[in-house]
């Protein structure tokens, strides 16, 4: 009796776990990603006073200062008033600036308290980390892009109709995937919080205002004009405008769909790079 037992308590064993070695989880483990998203979004919901509404409130000041600096006179850009010019860059801009600012966050954030065991113990891929981690990141810049936008359709002065929904949308996205990659790949070779304001500080918000948010690259010199069009920022902002004015500095409708085009590829290709990054473990398993 007790060897029929036995063999029956094997047998249930054997159905029930997989031999050792074989891995429980195959394809994508979706559980585990979604996981992942919500653990980072709520981290910034926990604290939306200063992830959310102070980027909001900042960016709105960003308009009222500068129509009062530049937007006197019944000033027109692109056939626009000032304010409804600059307004559709400052709220792709904010969007961007806090995609980078949540994902450079998220593993920096456990080297440096010791938790980033947390995020490389679980069951999860590389790609399926990039995954959670890039699409909370993307999901603040959309809840700040709103609110912005809100804030913005309120102020006088401001006309926010959209004349081609795709750019509004793809360019947002494509925006915001773009800071969301750099500041993953940020988060992974920055040591302390002083190497990720450096980025920050050197690197992102230069290349943010310099990207013709406030202005149109027509009114620089040819060789700024150049390095203008060679900054990624420039494509973002400039299309996203485009969604809203149905003008943009880029060129015609079909020198932004090229530009869209672009702004795939070269995000295929950091992500590809973060990816290949995240593979060795560079600076997170060591």
């Amino acid at each position: 009796m007790s060897d029929e037992l036995s063999a029956k308590s094997a047998s249930t064993k054997s159905t029930r776990f997989p031999p050792r070695g074989q891995p429980v989880i195959t394809g994508v483990n979706r559980i585990g990603m979604l996981a992942l998203y919500m653990k980072e979004v709520r981290r910034f919901l926990k604290v939306q006073t200063q992830t959310i509404w102070a980027p909001a409130v900042t960016t709105l000041l960003f308009l009222i200062i500068f129509t009062v600096a530049l937007g006197r006179g019944g000033r027109e850009v692109l056939g626009v008033p000032f304010a409804s010019f600059v307004a559709p860059g400052l709220i792709v801009m904010g969007m961007m600036q806090n995609a980078f600012a949540n994902s450079s966050f998220s593993l920096l954030s456990g080297k440096i308290q010791g938790t980033i065991i947390d995020l490389l113990m679980p069951p999860l891929s590389p790609g399926e980390l990039m995954g959670g981690i890039v699409a909370a990141a993307v999901t603040r810049a959309v809840a700040v892009g709103c609110t912005v936008g809100l804030a913005m359709a309120l102020w006088p002065g401001v006309s926010l109709g959209m004349e081609h929904i795709w750019a509004v949308l793809w360019f947002g996205l494509m925006g915001a995937v773009l800071l969301a990659l750099l500041g993953l790949a940020t988060s992974i070779w920055a040591e302390k919080f002083d190497h990720n304001a450096a980025i920050t500080n050197f690197v992102i918000a230069p290349l943010s205002l310099l990207s013709g948010t406030f202005y149109v690259i027509d009114n620089l010199s040819p060789a700024f004009q150049a390095v203008s069009r060679a900054n990624p920022f420039f494509y973002v902002i400039s299309g996203f405008r485009y969604g809203f004015l149905g003008e943009s500095d880029i060129g015609t409708h079909g020198d932004v769909v090229i530009a869209a085009v672009g702004l795939l590829v070269l995000n295929l290709a950091i992500a590809l790079g973060v990816f290949a990054v995240l593979r060795t473990g560079w600076k997170l398993k060591s």
